[in-house]
Parts: structure tokens; C-alpha cells; sequence
């Protein structure tokens, strides 16, 4: 029997959406707001979820303790209060959009887990706006 457990957490983080190889007018055009040469910042939510099967002997998916610690040295120690265009690595060359965001804390958790777990993300860029991911 497979159950999906989920976990909530939050980070502040800001970003500029364009691409290098644009010019300014059709970045504005693509990316509007979002496109500001000063940054903009969100509030993201975002929800870690695991599923697979129940343990016998503990009753876990996973020990949601380890859930936690995984996620705030993974995604909240990286991400939280940082500007991702000049500050977070992995968008270098990667436009922070939320889907690019989500793929990202997929692959940075994927590994640190059991591998017959399944893993699904979801990042709220807004209450209104968010984007899952399960690497599929």
C-alpha cells in the first residue's frame, strides 16, 4: 500500500526573469514586471511530497524529522533570503522561473532520499500562482 505524506515550508528569495542573450525590449515584453533590473521578491511556499510504501516496523514513509532536515539544508539554508540570479548557483545560466525553481529543489532533494520513494514538488510563487514537479 503506497500513502503520500507532505511537508510545508517556506522561503524569501528574490529574482529577475530574462534571458542574457535578449535585449531589454523583448525581455519587457516576455517577461513584463517580472523583468525588473532591480529584482522582485515572493514569498514561496512550497510542499515536499514522498510517497511509497508504509515501513512495517517503524509505520514511516519517511521520519518526517529527517523530511525536515533535508529540506532546510537543501532548499531553506540555500534559497531562503538570497537573490537566485546572483546568489544560488544553480541559476547561473537558468532562468529563475518557478517551474526552473521546482526542477531544481527536485534534483537537489531526489538523491538524498531512498530511491524507491517518489518524489513530487510543489512551489507556490504566489497564493494564486504554483507549479509541481515529479520528475517525469
Amino acid at each position: 500500500m503506497k500513502v503520500k505524506v507532505s511537508r510545508k515550508a517556506h522561503f524569501n528569495a528574490a529574482h529577475r526573469l530574462y534571458r542574457k542573450d535578449w535585449d531589454f525590449d523583448k525581455n519587457q515584453n516576455v517577461f513584463g514586471k517580472c523583468n525588473n533590473p532591480n529584482f522582485h521578491g515572493h514569498n514561496y511556499e512550497l510542499i515536499v511530497s514522498i510517497t511509497g510504501e508504509i515501513d512495517k516496523e517503524t509505520g514511516y514513509v519517511i521520519d518526517m524529522k529527517v523530511l525536515k532536515d533535508i529540506i532546510k539544508q537543501e532548499v531553506e539554508d540555500a534559497f531562503d533570503h538570497k537573490n537566485f540570479n546572483l546568489e544560488v548557483p544553480e541559476f547561473k545560466d537558468l532562468n529563475p522561473t518557478a517551474e526552473n525553481i521546482a526542477v531544481v529543489i527536485y534534483n537537489k532533494i531526489k538523491p538524498k532520499i531512498e530511491p524507491e520513494l517518489d518524489l513530487e514538488i510543489t512551489l507556490y510563487e504566489t497564493p494564486r500562482n504554483f507549479v509541481s514537479y515529479a520528475g517525469k
